[in-house]
């Protein structure tokens, strides 16, 4: 599976180590993803998504089902 935040979209970005003599080589910078259970209590389910930590603030705010209907309208999501 890729690591790809299944809210947000969030995925890998490529960047440069930068030594003190000033010499680059390519890195990535990985997202931090968290695997994590959600109970939805108006579709009375579980559902288990693979979420950034942003994601995870942003569903604690705002709640499960507002984000998941958010990520569906923007297209992110796709049940």
């Amino acid at each position: 599976m890729s690591r790809i935040c299944e809210i947000t979209g969030k995925k890998a970005m490529v960047g440069n180590n930068v030594s003190h003599a000033l010499n680059r080589t390519k890195r990535k910078f990985k997202v931090n993803l968290i695997k994590k259970r959600f109970y939805i209590p108006e579709e009375d389910r579980w559902i288990t998504l693979k979420v950034s930590t942003r994601a995870l603030k942003n569903i604690n705010k705002l709640g499960v089902a507002a984000v998941l209907k958010e990520a569906r309208n923007n297209g992110i999501l796709n049940q």
